[in-house]
């Protein structure tokens, strides 16, 4: 029986890497090489222009929630404080200091500092990823960003953003296609959690927000749709 079920493991485990490597060289694409310049700069600030760059700038609250509710966000951006609040848990996260932030679970304080520090590196993993999807286009200027123009398919231009620094994984890219306002469609990435290079996701579900801002509300990833819950930006 148990040498019955050893087999039937690795013919299950043998099958999925078949799977896991056919789809690696059916869908994986290289990064492309762009061109860095005043012209890709042009595009990043005429993407920033369509979306009402200005207006978020402004935007002192954002409000979203990701994973169908199960992570949510009130973001202070003023004063560089979250609170990110998941399961029993909420963390009222200082962006600047993170190790300052207040963790409270089950409606408890937690003092414990090992304790602490585990559940402010998750929180802070959420932020980081959870916020790009809201917020991404608008932070091609960031420092270490480096912009690059491509050539696509259509013969349009597309935005390479490469980020070297910041967030929770440094060196991921993302190519920006746009309307010929600049207003963002989609982005195709080439991201270290993801081993398959060039998967697109959509960004074409925009909502005008309180402040005057877009935000999107939900994106889709192949079958999987992102939904970024009741998105709200406000003063």
């Amino acid at each position: 029986m148990i040498r019955k079920l050893v087999k039937i493991i690795l013919v299950l485990a043998s099958a999925l890497i078949v799977v896991s490597i056919t789809l690696y060289a059916l869908y994986n694409e290289p990064l492309p090489i762009g061109k860095s310049g005043p012209e890709a700069d042009a595009l990043a600030q005429k993407m920033l222009y369509s979306i009402n760059v200005e207006a978020f700038k402004n935007t002192r609250y954002l409000e979203w929630t990701f994973r169908n509710g199960e992570h949510a966000y009130i973001w202070d951006k003023t004063l560089g404080k979250v609170k990110v609040s998941w399961d029993d848990i909420r963390v009222d996260l200082v962006l600047a200091s993170p190790m300052v932030s207040t963790v409270i679970i089950k409606g408890v304080t937690i003092d414990d500092d090992k304790q602490r520090e585990k559940v402010i590196e998750k929180a802070i993993q959420h932020f980081n990823n959870d916020s790009f999807w809201l917020v991404a286009p608008f932070k091609v200027f960031d420092q270490g960003v480096k912009r690059s123009l491509v050539e696509l398919e259509d013969g349009t231009n597309g935005l390479l953003i490469t980020y070297s620094q910041g967030g929770s994984t440094p060196g991921d890219s993302y190519l920006w296609k746009l309307q010929p306002n600049g207003f963002p469609v989609s982005f195709r990435m080439w991201v270290q959690i993801i081993p398959i290079g060039g998967l697109e996701a959509t960004w074409d579900d925009w909502q005008l927000v309180e402040s005057g801002a877009f935000l999107p509300k939900s994106h889709q990833l192949g079958p999987l749709t992102i939904d970024m819950g009741t998105v709200k930006g406000y003063n």
